[in-house]
C-alpha cells in the first residue's frame, strides 16, 4: 500500500512539472552516492535526483564499513540525511540493480544514471589453501561486527584460537586489529552489532599479528589509525628491531613524505616502549614486515581449518616505473594461527550493459563519464551514463575522498546538459516511471520516512543498552520494521 500512496502523491504534482527537468537516478547511497546528489542539487535548480540501493537502508559504507569506536566519522549522515528529505531528492531501498530493475529500464526512465554503488566484493591471494575455514576478507569481517544483513550469520569462530593473523597493514587492517584488541567495556558502549559483541565476550584471541609484503617505510595505514591502536590501554607492541632499519633511499624519500614519514616514526618509538598496567589478560599486537602469504596451511586437528600461513620473506624493490614492489627472496617461514583475515582490498563488481575492467574492479571513465569506445584519439562516451566513487576510482581513500570525486563527476554532467549531450527536451518518467515498474514487480520499496522507523527503532533499542543505536541486523527484521 505504502508504494501506490507515493505513487499518488507524484501523480498530483507530476503534471505540475515542466517538461525540460532534468531527472537522475543515482545507484547506490554511500557516500559516493549522496555527494553526487547533493552536489546535482546544488548546480541544477531543475534537477530531480532519486537514489536507490540494494539494502533498505542508507549510507553504503558509513553505515557498514566505519568502525563503531569512530562515532565522529557517522556524523556525516546528518549532511546526507539533509539531502535525502530535500523536496527534489528521494531516497529509495531495497532495490537492487540488475534484479528489481535493469539498468536498460533505469536508463529508459532518466535522462542521466550515476552509477556510484561502491565494492561489494574481494580481492583475492589464489594460493593454496585460500578456502579453508577459518580465513575470511576483512570485508565479510567489518560487515559482521557492524551488523550488515549479508554477513550477520558469519560467526568466526575466535574461541578455538589465542592467535589472528591479519593480511595487510592499511586503515582497514588497523580497525580489524582494533576491534579485536581493544577492551570489551568501550567496545560495549558503540553501535557494534550484538552478536559480534557476544562473540567478543568469549573470545580467547591474545595475539594478532599485521602482516605486510613491504616494509615500515611503505605501510599503507595513516598515523592517526596507527596511534589510536597503539594507544590500546595495556598493549603489548611488537616490532623486530631489523624491519625499521631502512635504506638511504627510503631514507629520502621518507623525508619528502610527510604521512609516510609520521607513520615510521611512529612504529619506532612503540618499538622501543613497553605499556604501563600489563595485567593477566594481556594482549599483543605484532607488526610484521616483509613477508608475503605462499600457502594457508591446513589443521591436523581440525580438517579443513586453517593452522598458520606460509610465509616468503620479501624485499623492496623499485620496479622501471618508479614503483616499489616486494619481491621474494625464496626463504620462508610459518605463523600458526587458528585465524586469517585478509585485508588485501575491495572489488567493484560488474553489472550487465555496462564496461568493466576485471583487474582494477573499475568502469572505465573519463572524469566520470563512462567509455564506451576508444579508436585512436576519438573517444566515445556512452551517452547519460555516469560513474562516482570506487566504481570510477577503484577502492582507495577515505569518505572525503568521494567529496571531490563527485565533484568532478557532476561538473561533466552539467556540462552535458549545457552542451545538450542530456537532452531536457523530453519528458521522461524519473521517480513516477520507477514507482510503478516496481510496484508491478512487487518490489517492496522502502522510501527514507521508512528508513526513519529503522532508525528509531535501533536507538530506542541502544538505548536501553547504553548505547547509541543497537542496530537491526537481519533482512527480515530490516524490513518488518520498515514496512510494517
Amino acid at each position: 500500500m505504502a508504494i501506490f500512496r507515493m505513487l499518488k502523491c507524484i501523480q498530483r504534482s507530476f503534471s505540475k512539472v515542466a517538461c525540460n527537468r532534468i531527472r537522475i537516478c543515482i545507484v547506490g547511497s554511500g557516500p559516493a552516492g549522496f555527494y553526487t546528489a547533493e552536489k546535482i542539487l546544488k548546480a541544477h535548480g531543475g534537477a530531480e535526483v532519486d537514489i536507490i540501493d540494494r539494502l533498505p537502508t542508507p549510507f553504503g559504507l558509513v553505515r557498514s564499513g566505519v568502525a563503531p569506536d569512530h562515532p565522529e566519522t557517522k556524523i556525516v549522515t546528518n549532511q546526507f540525511s539533509r539531502v535525502a528529505n530535500d523536496g527534489r531528492c528521494s531516497f529509495f531501498g531495497n532495490v537492487l540493480l540488475g534484479s528489481s530493475i535493469s539498468l536498460s529500464e533505469l536508463r529508459a526512465m532518466y535522462n542521466a544514471v550515476v552509477l556510484a554503488y561502491g565494492a561489494e566484493s574481494d580481492r583475492v591471494l589464489g594460493i593454496p589453501g585460500e578456502g579453508l575455514a577459518g580465513i575470511y576478507s576483512a570485508r565479510e569481517f567489518v560487515w559482521w561486527y557492524n551488523g550488515h544483513p549479508d554477513c550477520s550469520s558469519l560467526s568466526p569462530d575466535l574461541k578455538s584460537t589465542d592467535t589472528a593473523v591479519i593480511l595487510g597493514q592499511g586503515n582497514v587492517a588497523l580497525d580489524v586489529a582494533r576491534v579485536l584488541l581493544r577492551p570489551l567495556e568501550e567496545l560495549a558502549t558503540t553501535d557494534i552489532a550484538c552478536h559480534a559483541l557476544a562473540a567478543l565476550q568469549e573470545s580467547n584471541i591474545r595475539k594478532v599479528y599485521l602482516v605486510g609484503r613491504r616494509g615500515p617505510a611503505q605501510a599503507a595505514c595513516t598515523a592517526k589509525e596507527l596511534r589510536e591502536i597503539l594507544g590500546i590501554k595495556g598493549l603489548r607492541i611488537h616490532i623486530q628491531e631489523a624491519d625499521l632499519r631502512i635504506s638511504t633511499e627510503e631514507e629520502v624519500e621518507l623525508k619528502s613524505n610527510r604521512i609516510r614519514r609520521r607513520v615510521y616514526e611512529l612504529l619506532s618509538k612503540a618499538a622501543t616502549s613497553s605499556p604501563n598496567n600489563l595485567t593477566s589478560h594481556q594482549r599483543d599486537l605484532h607488526f610484521v614486515f616483509f613477508r608475503r602469504p605462499d600457502i594457508f596451511l591446513e589443521s591436523k586437528d581440525r580438517s579443513g581449518h586453517v593452522a598458520g600461513v606460509h610465509f616468503e620473506k620479501t624485499i623492496v624493490k623499485d620496479t622501471d616505473s618508479g614503483m616499489q614492489m616486494a619481491v621474494g627472496t625464496e626463504q620462508f617461514e610459518d605463523l600458526k594461527c587458528g585465524l586469517v583475515l585478509k585485508s588485501i582490498g575491495y572489488k567493484s563488481i560488474p553489472v550487465e550493459g555496462v564496461p568493466f575492467e576485471p583487474h582494477k574492479g573499475t568502469v572505465p571513465n573519463v572524469g566520470g563519464r563512462v567509455l564506451n569506445d576508444v579508436k585512436g584519439d576519438f573517444i566515445e562516451f556512452e551517452k547519460g551514463l555516469y560513474v562516482c566513487g570506487w566504481l570510477k576510482r577503484g577502492p582507495t581513500g577515505i569518505i572525503a575522498t568521494n567529496h571531490h570525486c563527485a565533484e568532478e563527476t557532476v561538473a561533466n554532467i552539467i556540462e552535458d546538459i549545457n552542451e545538450g549531450v542530456i537532452s531536457s527536451s523530453i519528458s521522461l518518467p524519473g521517480r513516477e516511471g520507477l514507482l510503478q515498474l516496481l510496484a508491478n514487480k512487487n518490489v517492496n520499496v522502502v522510501p527514507f520516512s521508512a528508513w526513519g522507523k529503522v532508525d528509531a527503532e535501533e536507538k530506542t533499542r541502544g538505548s536501553l543498552k547504553n548505547k547509541p543505536r543497537e542496530k537491526l541486523t537481519t533482512w527480515k527484521e530490516l524490513l518488518r520494521v520498515a514496512l510494517g
